[in-house]
């Protein structure tokens, strides 16, 4: 990852020494590696561990649910893309719209709920994370708390966000690589399961054994399932804190159509993931070779994650193992290195230390934020860890957030007032109510629902009793950090320098915030079209898929389970497909660019070696100069 921020920072017109390059990529990162950063950002270790755990104890309709918790918001994020698009280009973060709509207060609500969140997503990465990894390696656990976030800040600090985006198309590979090689040997060569057929007849015997309370017949194929049906109002509730609280799903570069991309191809993931060794896991309890057999895994196993890297293990051995542990690995560092990068965004060095800071220096105070936030990450899971804390409750706090932070940039006669009351007394009824249904009627699965609805319903009704009728015109108004205003004038010059210099080779355009956005008809049908895409698909994942076969009670036939997991397997291909290959079309002439130019200084060096001596004979490195012309030197 160092080699190639390297290479980025001589042989392209970006350099991660520009605060604008650091924070947002020089908002030039194209939709389909938008979309990679999505699907990787948003695949956490508790993806694919706790959709296996549900598919374990629910059956199929767990991996379901627990794909569209998570999906239909990040589509639904898309509609807000176009909103800050039309109402806020120049915004860096959601906090910023927030500040300059609403004042300082408001802001500093805010930025309380954007921490609350990146410490719920750091504290859930790392506890997942490190507890596979000493589960299948030994390793110490609080060695793994503090050396997964350091390492993972090198890059980062070195990079910036452009360097996170790369990584997590890297890692995106090796994702879907071994999601297809445990589908291949579950459903193919296994000689345990082997075939769908197989894994039918298993399931059916499994549900002989250990029936599923709730479900239709016991049946671990089947959508009519009770618990199930919880867990997925859970899941969707969870999501949307999920999503629009974090500043590591709001990325500057993003666009409507990047959004819903990713929405559509992470919901292959858990889906296909979590259906293929949650249920190898539940179909091969019966197998001598499963760790607990001839029992299937104790509550505290199944609650700790433990479904997958069962069924990994069946299934490959010792390659099962390493192959989880790796991707496991791989979703830790992708979201984690996407919440370093958020965390270095909403720090306020310059709207309260120094309002006048230069780019430069916004890069320095980054690059300690950054730095300080991994030491602190290990921190926090560790005493996580020590206190057996269960983060699932913060969940009560942020989901009060969502609706404001939506009808921020979406509605203009939201007012402060409805802002402050809707955000703030929405979390306390939250808290109430949840407080009070764990106490009486057991209500942690719908924890975050009663803040969530209420927030949404005191924001509009404050609002409307005195509405305001703002224009946005404060909003657009929000600069880059590197405009001149703010930028060092040196800094200018070698920027300026640089991107004379590459002009030949890039196509250099200006960026969303120095030219006019997109005009506000065009941007508004983009909403209109995300809006469609959302609704269509929140009503086939939501209701007309899972909930007909619900009240239905309909349990899978051998044929129908078949054509189940082709469905997942067909959908798991074309995300993979187009999450690898389309960031690879989008900037195939950035890449051969880059290319040339580090061949044209390859050839020159060696044609300058070659001419102080090195083609006739003598001692190319008994010289000084020489010496200097190595490949290891200007590399």
């Amino acid at each position: 990852m160092l080699c190639l921020t390297a290479v980025q920072s001589n042989f392209s017109r970006f350099t991660p020494s520009s605060s604008e390059e650091f924070t947002s990529a020089s908002r030039s990162v194209k939709p389909g590696l938008v979309c990679c950063g999505i699907v990787s950002a948003w695949t956490w270790s508790a993806t694919l561990l706790q959709s296996s755990t549900a598919a374990y104890t629910f059956g199929v309709s767990g991996p379901w649910w627990y794909g569209a918790g998570g999906s239909i918001q990040v589509a639904m994020f898309g509609m807000v893309a176009a909103k800050v698009k039309m109402n806020a280009n120049g915004a860096h973060t959601f906090l910023e719209i927030v500040k300059v709509r609403f004042g300082t207060t408001a802001h500093i609500v805010f930025t309380v709920y954007a921490f609350i969140c990146v410490l719920v997503v750091c504290g859930s990465l790392l506890v997942g994370g490190a507890s596979t990894v000493n589960a299948l390696t030994g390793m110490n656990i609080f060695a793994a708390y503090f050396l997964l976030p350091i390492g993972i800040a090198v890059y980062v600090v070195f990079g910036g966000l452009r360097a996170t985006f790369i990584c997590d198309w890297t890692h995106t590979i090796i994702l879907f690589a071994i999601i297809y090689t445990f589908i291949f040997r579950a459903y193919g060569t296994s000689s345990e399961i082997g075939s769908v057929a197989r894994m039918y007849e298993l399931l059916t015997q499994a549900a002989i054994d250990v029936p599923v309370p709730g479900n239709a017949n016991g049946s671990y194929m089947t959508m009519k399932s009770n618990q199930g049906l919880v867990f997925g109002a859970s899941a969707l509730l969870s999501g949307f804190a999920g999503v629009f609280c974090d500043q590591g799903i709001f990325h500057p570069s993003g666009t409507t159509k990047a959004y819903m991309l990713g929405g559509l191809a992470w919901f292959a993931v858990p889906w296909a993931f979590g259906s293929c060794l949650g249920l190898s896991a539940r179909a091969l309890q019966s197998n001598p070779l499963f760790p607990t057999y001839p029992f299937p895994l104790s509550p505290e196993q199944t609650s700790a994650g433990l479904a997958a890297p069962a069924a990994a293990a069946v299934l490959m051995g010792k390659g099962g193992a390493v192959a989880l542990l790796l991707v496991v690995f791989m979703a830790v560092t992708s979201a984690a290195s996407a919440e370093l990068i958020a965390v270095s965004s909403i720090v306020i060095y310059r709207t309260y230390w120094r309002p006048q800071a230069t780019g430069t220096e916004i890069v320095r105070v980054s690059h300690y934020t950054i730095c300080a936030w991994a030491i602190w990450m290990g921190c926090w899971a560790t005493i996580l860890h020590i206190a057996n804390i269960d983060l699932g409750w913060l969940g009560i706090v942020l989901s009060p957030a969502v609706i404001p932070i939506i009808l921020t940039v979406w509605w203009s006669k939201l007012t402060r007032a409805g802002l402050l009351c809707g955000s703030i007394i929405g979390a306390i009824l939250g808290m109430l109510a949840w407080m009070i249904g764990c106490w009486k009627i057991n209500g942690e699965h719908f924890r975050g629902l009663t803040g969530f609805m209420f927030s949404g319903l005191i924001t509009v009704f404050v609002s409307l009793l005195k509405p305001d009728n703002y224009d946005f015109e404060g909003t657009r108004a929000i600069a880059m950090l590197d405009s001149s205003e703010n930028n060092d004038p040196d800094s200018d010059v070698a920027s300026g320098e640089k991107r004379e210099n590459l002009t030949s080779d890039f196509e250099v355009g200006p960026t969303d915030a120095q030219e006019d956005p997109l005009c506000h008809d065009a941007l508004q049908k983009v909403f209109r079209r995300a809006a469609w895409y959302s609704s269509a698909m929140s009503v086939i994942v939501i209701l007309i898929v899972p909930l007909s076969m619900f009240f239905s009670h309909y349990v899978f036939s051998e044929r129908f389970y078949t054509f189940w997991i082709a469905c997942s397997i067909v959908w798991v291909f074309m995300s993979g497909t187009f999450s690898v290959l389309l960031p690879l079309l989008e900037s195939w002439k950035e890449m051969a660019a880059i290319l040339k130019r580090l061949g044209g200084l390859v050839s020159t060096k060696l044609s300058g070696c070659q001419a102080s001596g090195f083609g006739s004979g003598r001692n190319y490195i008994s010289s000084p100069l020489n010496a200097r012309c190595s490949i290891l030197h200007f590399l």
